[in-house]
């Protein structure tokens, strides 16, 4: 069957249109539930969701497939990506779902995956999973009657994985006079904002009152000034913000000045650098991360690892090569001692940990790493033919490289989740970085469209 399921991380679509319709949750419930059964007398999984109206949907049909499969199903309510990833483990559950498009308005959703380890799962058993789902003949090979699971809803969620984030900082460290502007994005994390305040912190909440309609909108992590002019206008030491599920931060210091996920990476790399607690002097990044954030690693003796985007791809690598810190410019920050996958909370927590021992602005902490001059278009494309396919494009591509003199470089790639090629290109002068950027965008045009 040409139709495809997952994507770069997990399904994602718009609601009602296929992969997210009811009649496919139930399936991925039955799927998902026939692969993780393990022979146990009863099986468990847990579901997370975000804010979305649409949540309501996928968590009913997700559940009846389960449970018809002999899973017994732990609802938590909304709760941010990475505290499922945490809660699967701390259950002792066969599997973690978690509804949500993260960053995507709400019209759009989706279901992803962890296993009973907290990590998302290997591209074999989605395939496993999206097969079943597909099979016109599937056989669910469906349990006795009296082995029917259940549905539960747990109550404690939230507080449980408030305390794991605290056990993540030292058990007598407070932010006491720190001010925070926190964005939820009328998310995931809206009723979490009291976990700094527990801590000392005095924090201004935004995007804190979820409807159903408004998560990410104009708020969270892709708006990043609008947290950066609430931190001016309140005088706050820092602004956080997060996407609608969680997993991913942007920072604003105190000047109102943004930060994206390479200069926090650089500056928690530096900081378990300088505490001999970076193995092997190892950061595991994308290829979408500056070519600035690869100079910064090296200056100082250590290695920048790139891998494909996803922060997924990012854990697996930092698995394979025991690096402990990874992440994407886009604000997934994994920190491997504590965590499976990328968390904005703990993200947060472990940036306040070093403002707090360090008692400097962010401002001067932050001015590690000057970030290349980069432009990113997407460019929408009716055919994603391979790159190397195009003899037009390698040739422009190859022209351009030259141009930059080794001090740059070009990333053509398509999204995993939309009709979309991405064209990034990065170097010292902006201006040309923008005009190659925009003359690479139109011969992709031309060509794909």
């Amino acid at each position: 069957m040409s139709r495809k399921l997952f994507g770069t991380d997990g399904l994602r679509g718009q609601v009602n249109i296929f992969p997210m319709t009811p009649d496919i949750a139930l399936k991925l419930g039955l799927a998902s539930g026939h692969v993780f059964r393990n022979g146990r007398q009863r099986h468990r999984v847990v579901i997370g969701k975000d804010t979305r109206l649409s949540g309501y949907v996928f968590e009913t049909a997700l559940t009846s497939g389960l449970c018809a499969m002999g899973m017994d199903v732990f609802l938590v309510g909304p709760m941010p990506t990475p505290a499922i990833s945490f809660l699967t483990k701390n259950m002792r559950a066969d599997l973690g779902i978690v509804i949500s498009a993260s960053h995507n308005p709400f019209m759009d959703n989706g279901i992803k995956f962890f296993n009973k380890d907290g990590y998302k799962l290997a591209d074999e058993v989605e395939e496993r999973i999206s097969d079943m789902v597909l099979s016109p003949d599937q056989n669910w090979d469906y349990p006795q009657p009296e082995k029917v699971g259940r549905a539960f809803k747990i109550e404690d969620a939230r507080g449980r994985y408030i305390v794991y984030l605290k056990y993540s900082i030292p058990q007598d460290m407070t932010f006491k006079g720190v001010k925070i502007v926190l964005d939820c994005a009328n998310g995931a994390t809206y009723s979490l904002g009291h976990l700094f305040e527990e801590l000392g912190a005095d924090v201004v909440k935004i995007g804190a009152e979820p409807n159903g309609i408004n998560i990410n909108d104009k708020c969270g992590s892709l708006y990043p000034e609008v947290v950066g002019r609430k931190v001016v206008e309140e005088k706050a030491d820092i602004g956080l913000a997060l996407d609608g599920d969680g997993d991913r931060l942007i920072v604003v210091d105190e000047r109102g000045m943004v930060l994206d996920g390479d200069q926090i990476m650089a500056l928690c790399a530096q900081n378990l650098m300088d505490r001999g607690k970076l193995p092997g002097n190892k950061l595991v990044a994308t290829v979408m991360s500056n070519m600035a954030l690869e100079v910064f690693m090296k200056e100082r003796g250590g290695t920048l690892l790139r891998t494909p985007v996803g922060d997924r791809h990012v854990v697996e690598a930092m698995r394979r090569e025991g690096a402990v810190l990874g992440g994407e410019q886009s604000g997934h920050l994994i920190f491997r001692e504590y965590s499976t996958t990328g968390d904005g909370l703990l993200a947060a927590l472990q940036l306040l940990r070093i403002l707090v021992e360090k008692d400097q602005p962010l401002s001067e902490l932050s001015g590690l790493l000057v970030p290349f001059p980069q432009v990113l278009q997407n460019v929408h494309v009716e055919r994603k033919i391979p790159f190397e396919d195009v003899p037009i494009v390698q040739e422009s591509v190859k022209k351009v490289e030259k141009a930059l003199e080794g001090k740059g470089r070009v990333l053509l790639r398509y999204s995993g989740t939309e009709p979309v090629a991405r064209v990034m290109v990065e170097g010292e002068d902006r201006d040309k970085v923008d005009m190659y950027t925009a003359e690479l965008a139109e011969i992709l045009k031309k060509n794909l469209c």
